[in-house]
């Protein structure tokens, strides 16, 4: 079960657990941050994403 670093909302998972959402990475960094559908819909651009993660 994976929760998205910005809702914390559990992401749903498809077929061969892959996630309805997307991956974000940080610059500078290799950490990689699943974010939820829903919050892909509000922050559209990626730099809004990455200011929003917790």
């Amino acid at each position: 079960m994976v929760k998205c670093s910005i809702c914390s909302n559990q992401i749903a998972t498809l077929f061969l657990e892959k996630l309805k959402g997307a991956y974000v990475q940080k610059e500078g960094t290799s950490k990689k941050y699943p974010i939820c559908f829903e919050c892909q819909k509000k922050f559209q651009r990626k730099d809004e994403l990455i200011a929003q993660i917790k």
